[in-house]
């Protein structure tokens, strides 16, 4: 496997063409929060471009759930958070994601032929479908810090040492990942909208047995588990 890693900027440098493969990785939290969410019960998860999009899709349907970067705000059911999401129950919602970086990331390469998203959480999930497809050239986009933020850069390449060698161990890129700038600044209450186990939460290695595959779906970029994940059943998570 060839593996390019290059940042939401650097995308509109490359040649036009669509990646084959792509790999959207935000630990801290978008694609943390995405993954608690299907463990949640969610039955998809649609990809916002914008705040506004985002209120408006969740204004034509009342049923879904909106959430967003930062402190709670009008409009919106939720915070991009997974210690304050893990314990709502989402079975057989469709929820409305909009943040920073994660969900632009995917949606600057929507028109790959397969598109993944990631965090630590389901890192060999993604592996194991990359390993599967036996893809040539694969983009991992590393969405933080304009492509700096060494959280999802580590996740990034321990993904892609893990489609290789099944054997790569974990340990250095989480030691990269809880050192990284967006660790600190979410132990620190910097961030707005965090909890205090968030970090610890980003870096639970392979929590979840799916990965996460985004779609163009009726003009909208949606993000489903692969495989299904076993129905929910409601209940606290631990």
């Amino acid at each position: 496997m060839d593996a390019r890693f290059l940042s939401i900027p650097a995308l509109a440098e490359v040649p036009s063409v669509a990646p084959s493969v792509a790999v959207v990785v935000d630990v801290m939290r978008a694609y943390t929060v995405a993954a608690w969410a299907f463990a949640r019960g969610a039955e998809k998860i649609v990809l916002a471009a914008s705040r506004a999009e985002a209120l408006a899709l969740r204004s034509r349907h009342p049923e879904w759930v909106a959430l967003k970067d930062g402190p709670p705000a009008p409009g919106f059911d939720l915070v991009n958070s997974p210690g304050l999401l893990r314990s709502a129950d989402l079975a057989g919602r469709t929820v409305v994601q909009k943040t920073t970086a994660g969900t632009v990331g995917a949606l600057a390469v929507k028109d790959a032929e397969l598109v993944l998203c990631a965090g630590f959480v389901v890192a060999e999930a993604t592996a194991r479908v990359l390993r599967e497809r036996a893809a040539g050239t694969v983009t991992f986009v590393v969405t933080g810090e304009d492509g700096r933020a060494d959280e999802d850069l580590a996740c990034a390449e321990y993904i892609a040492g893990r489609t290789v060698e099944p054997g790569t161990d974990a340990a250095a890129f989480l030691r990269r990942a809880a050192a990284s700038r967006a660790a600190a600044e979410l132990a620190t209450g910097v961030r707005e909208g965090a909890h205090p186990d968030d970090v610890a939460l980003c870096l639970e290695l392979d929590r979840f047995p799916f990965a996460m595959v985004a779609a163009v779906e009726d003009s909208l970029m949606v993000l489903r588990p692969h495989p299904e994940p076993p129905a929910y059943g409601g209940g606290a998570a631990g």
